[in-house]
């Protein structure tokens, strides 16, 4: 059967809860040599469940819940997380001292305590998942991606899958869409289903394990069978509020930011504030989008080849440098928002020329551009690169955007967007 990444970390965030509490019984018995009164339990039990959801967001926003990425994690790594809600928490209890404590020592030893036991618990529970009993898997067909998913499969033991050859010994057996056109062969398949054996098409499994659409697999009927639009309208109906409040949001940022980042663009190159791009959105049509400028006024540099902006790049400026790795430099595109031309979340959106070449080059292309392009996608959290040879594995995540896309993928989307900032990672 297929193994469900959900249960693995409904397994894990169940551990840490039951972990937060239990290094809160043992902090407060650590400072009155015994266990806890009633009284004195039910008061810390409010602030510090407050705290211990905000723990478990940061565990979130760090990955720590990601095991078919990284199921072993260092103790510095599980302590720098539980400081910065250590952190956070000292707010809560100082400058809002509504839960009428002010705890110094006890959240002291409570992250101490806390950091340690989960540390202990989710390398215990990555060495199980790695050492697991895998289930067999049998790839049946040819694709272009079979070889890639076998060796992510092989590369991550966690994933407690295994890749075989022997028909009777596997537990899932995956087909590509060349198999079903051979009716023997759908009708020995049928008789597997009858004994236990689990039978799924390549592309759904692919979809599952890596988050991406294998696009050598799929073609015009796969997306009139996935892409219901109009099962969407609802949902793109509240995202289109979220994406005005929020913008609404940052644009108080953006105007209280404006003139000091305007004056040190001036003094530090020659050229406009902003500079403008056309860009491809929704349904192909070509919209202006404006950052501040970042990068020497130059048709070589800002209006030049597709290239990675990072800060080796000449044409960057000292303050452009700055600007892009705070990401101030897109607070402009608050307006984009606003008027419409732009999601908070949704596929990067790309150049026309580029776009023009890429249609050409790479199946399916063009479906990426149903739904709005926004300021961070799948793509974006997922794949870091942003040069012209990755566009087809980009298109992959787009794609699987584009099918899945929900309140819930949003939420995770923006979470996983927080630390890709903090990280100054991504494009």
């Amino acid at each position: 059967m297929i193994q469900g990444n959900q249960v693995k970390k409904f397994i894990l965030v169940l551990g840490d809860i039951f972990l937060l509490y239990l290094s809160l019984l043992i902090t407060l018995t650590i400072r009155d040599f015994s266990l806890p009164t009633p009284e004195i339990w039910k008061i810390h039990l409010l602030p510090f469940s407050i705290i211990s959801v905000l723990w478990l967001l940061i565990f979130y926003i760090a990955g720590f819940y990601d095991t078919e990425k990284k199921p072993l994690f260092y103790l510095s790594e599980i302590f720098l997380a539980m400081i910065s809600g250590g952190a956070i928490s000292v707010f809560l209890f100082y400058l809002f001292p509504f839960f009428g404590i002010t705890p110094k020592t006890n959240l002291i030893i409570d992250v101490l305590i806390a950091s340690f036991l989960i540390w202990g618990w989710r390398n215990l529970f990555g060495k199980l998942l790695i050492k697991a009993k895998k289930n067999k898997v049998l790839f049946l067909g040819e694709s272009k991606e079979k070889d890639i998913l076998i060796d992510y499969i092989n590369n991550k033991p966690q994933l407690a899958y295994e890749v075989i050859k022997k028909i009777t010994l596997a537990d899932i057996i995956v087909i590509s869409k060349e198999v079903k056109q051979n009716q023997k062969l759908v009708q020995f398949l049928y008789q597997m289903l009858l004994s236990g054996k689990t039978v799924i098409d390549f592309d759904k499994f692919y979809e599952y394990l890596t988050g991406k659409i294998p696009i050598s697999t799929i073609g015009e009927s796969w997306f009139l069978e996935n892409l219901v639009e109009i099962n969407k309208q609802t949902f793109e109906k509240f995202k289109r509020v979220f994406d005005i409040i929020i913008s609404l949001l940052f644009f108080i940022s953006f105007i209280i930011l404006y003139p000091l980042v305007a004056l040190l663009i001036k003094i530090d190159s020659k050229g406009p504030v902003f500079y403008r791009q056309k860009r491809v959105g929704k349904n192909g049509e070509i919209f202006e989008l404006v950052k501040f400028r970042s990068m020497i006024f130059s048709p070589f540099s800002e209006e030049g080849g597709w290239q990675k902006p990072d800060e080796n790049n000449n044409y960057v400026t000292f303050i452009g440098n700055l600007i892009r790795k705070t990401r101030i430099d897109e607070l402009p595109q608050i307006w984009n928002v606003l008027k419409g031309n732009l999601s908070f979340i949704g596929p990067r959106p790309e150049r026309p020329e580029f776009v023009k070449e890429l249609v050409k080059e790479i199946p399916h292309y063009s479906m990426r551009h149903i739904v709005k392009p926004g300021l961070t996608g799948w793509s974006q959290i997922n794949f870091s690169d942003a040069s012209a040879k990755d566009a087809l594995e980009k298109l992959q995540y787009d794609l699987y955007y584009v099918k899945n896309r929900s309140p819930l993928l949003d939420t995770i989307i923006f979470l996983k967007t927080i630390m890709v900032v903090l990280q100054t990672s991504g494009k």
